[in-house]
């Protein structure tokens, strides 16, 4: 299981040297980034369900659900109570504490360790369809904006990511295979999303930033809740759900991805707490490498 990860490690320390030297230019981590999450990433997912026959585990995404919700409630109860974030801020301390990194990281993990992306396809639903909308009427809330229903209806059709899977669910379900002058291109753009997204991650692994006074100790608990806590509490659950080893291993290491970059893009938006969303997201990142092959060795 640890064989799995060589490639990973490879490819980010790759892009790590590539991002310390300036071999790709001070615009390399934003322009592989988008074009990662704009093309490469909607086309592998489509690509990889079209061929791949839907199937979702209620048990193992229920475990997962319960890990998140308790990670962030916690998350949310640290960065108010012990730190003194206001509502806002807290609300981007419980998404940093349990928000996964599912697509720039979830599908290179997933598709080099457990094989396929199935289980990470009900990670995603669960995260756009109900904990994105859920903190963005905190946020709004907070920032006195009004609510409006339909920006929340039409965030799934404004994310590329979800367009790519929503489309090769479709495909899956209705048992019909795209034609091979759309399959070709679209799998071929496909197979460049993995070791794009990874080489992407070595490259953001270089940036830095001064802190802010106090706020080191809280990324580190928010990195050790969203690394330690929440993959403990998904293997718990599975346990008590008495999910198979298989899905076991999948719910364990889909919770113990790092905190997804979106924190830090909504953070920034509402102006609460981005200093320290950019901080989880960096910290859990770097040591996801770890934790994630942890995780592969112990239950694979």
């Amino acid at each position: 299981m640890i064989a799995a990860f060589i490639p990973i490690w490879a490819l980010t320390a790759l892009g790590f040297v590539a991002g310390r030297f300036r071999l790709l230019g001070p615009e390399a981590d934003r322009v592989l980034g988008g074009f990662v999450f704009h093309l490469a990433m909607p086309a592998a997912l489509f690509s990889v369900l079209t061929r791949t026959p839907l199937r979702f585990s209620g048990p193992a995404l229920g475990a997962f659900a319960a890990g998140t919700v308790l990670t962030m409630a916690t998350g949310f109860v640290l960065s108010g109570r012990v730190f003194g974030r206001k509502p806002g801020a807290a609300t981007i301390g419980a998404m940093a504490a349990g928000y996964v990194n599912s697509s720039n990281l979830g599908i290179p993990v997933a598709i080099q360790v457990l094989g396929d992306a199935t289980f990470l396809t009900g990670v995603l639903l669960f995260q756009v369809l109900v904990v994105t909308p859920l903190v963005l009427i905190l946020l709004d809330r907070d920032a006195g904006r009004r609510l409006r229903p339909a920006r929340l209806a039409t965030l799934p059709l404004r994310n590329p990511v979800i367009l790519g899977l929503a489309a090769g669910a479709l495909c899956s379900a209705s048992h019909w295979r795209p034609p091979a002058v759309v399959a070709g291109p679209l799998a071929l753009l496909g197979a460049a999303a993995v070791p794009a997204a990874l080489v992407t991650l070595g490259l953001s692994l270089t940036e830095r930033r001064p802190a802010v006074p106090g706020e080191r100790t809280e990324v580190l608990a928010l990195s050790a809740l969203k690394l330690l806590a929440q993959p403990l509490l998904a293997y718990l659950f599975g346990v008590l759900a008495q999910v198979r080893p298989p899905e076991l291993l999948a719910l364990v290491v889909c919770a113990a991805l790092p905190t997804a970059q979106n924190v830090y893009i909504f953070a920034r938006e509402y102006g609460r707490a981005d200093s320290a969303a950019r901080g989880t997201v960096i910290v859990s990142t770097a040591l996801s490498m770890v934790t994630l092959a942890a995780a592969g060795w112990l239950l694979g």
